[in-house]
């Protein structure tokens, strides 16, 4: 089975919906206990795991259209986005030299799977 265009495209929005979900769920931590109605009534963490479900469907749609050893290593991309998204949403985090090494990495990894499968 050779992979569908659209089925590489869906995993990029799949990847934002999954990566989203964790910067939800790091924002949910400032506010949940271990009480029942912290974590029923906790925005964040709800829509960590909307963003979460969204990314699934994505993630099972675009499976239909294409080879596994393709479209999984697209995930690695969620690195990125949550890499770059955290250094601007919470204080804590920054990017450091070596986290760019590694989203430069993740790239030409993702980049020459793409280009393995053509072959």
């Amino acid at each position: 089975m050779k992979t569908k265009w659209w089925a590489i495209a869906l995993m990029i929005p799949c990847t934002i919906f999954t990566s989203s979900g964790q910067i939800f769920y790091k924002m949910a931590t400032n506010t949940i206990s271990l009480e029942i109605s912290s974590i029923i009534f906790n925005l964040p963490l709800i829509a960590g795991l909307v963003s979460y479900g969204i990314g699934l469907v994505l993630l099972i749609i675009a499976f239909r259209g294409g080879e596994l050893s393709v479209l999984y290593p697209i995930i690695a991309t969620g690195y990125i986005w949550v890499s770059l998204a955290s250094s601007y949403i919470f204080e804590t985090d920054f990017m450091t030299f070596e986290k760019w090494i590694g989203v430069v990495v993740i790239i030409i990894g993702v980049s020459l799977i793409g280009l393995g499968a053509k072959k």
